[in-house]
């Protein structure tokens, strides 16, 4: 079994990119993404109406931290540590399996410039190399064909599709479970 340990919180850097540790401050930024019908249109749940909805998420963001159930940063650039563009994080952590899920969010402003592409290499990389998963799992709306494109640029593997195995407002939605070992594995 793994130990995951993720105190100190790890900032991550790339060419363009800091993935930092969310704090209040990040509160209406992020209640503007998860408000955000564009944001939200593949997740297939309501969009946040409050700050107080945002503050208890962040609330559980730091708790899963703290006992080290997952992790999520903010996507900032380093000039503008204060201007959130987005989040990426690895959560639904399994140590039993070494396996966890990873989950993304990008401002619609910053789409097509390989913003969340940066991330996504930086997180994979930690996972795989700090943290030491075997494999890193994504669940995905099918219709979402920038998300799937996204994972398969990263080498994921639809291993999965569930027919109708969601239900939200009325009708029941499909599945895409994508998968990335870890590059030893890839390799053997």
């Amino acid at each position: 079994m793994l130990s995951i340990q993720l105190n100190p919180f790890p900032e991550l850097r790339t060419a363009r990119l800091l993935l930092r540790e969310l704090t209040e401050a990040d509160a209406p930024m992020l209640l503007v993404q998860r408000s955000d019908i564009r944001i939200i249109e593949y997740l297939e749940r309501e969009p946040d109406t409050t700050i107080a909805q945002t503050l208890e998420l962040l609330s559980l963001i730091k708790r899963n931290i703290t006992e080290n159930k997952g992790i999520t940063w903010g996507i900032v650039r380093p000039a503008s540590p204060d201007v959130l563009l987005g989040t990426i994080g690895l959560w639904r952590m399994i140590p039993k399996h070494h396996r966890a899920e990873i989950g993304y969010a990008l401002h619609p402003d910053y789409w097509q410039q390989g913003i969340m592409s940066e991330a996504m290499a930086a997180v994979l990389a930690f996972g795989f190399e700090v943290l030491k998963l075997h494999s890193v799992e994504a669940n995905v709306n099918p219709r979402n064909k920038a998300s799937c494109k996204l994972l398969e640029k990263h080498g994921f593997v639809q291993e999965a599709y569930f027919r109708q195995n969601y239900f939200f407002r009325g009708q029941f939605l499909n599945s895409s479970i994508y998968s990335l070992l870890t590059p030893e594995a890839r390799q053997g």
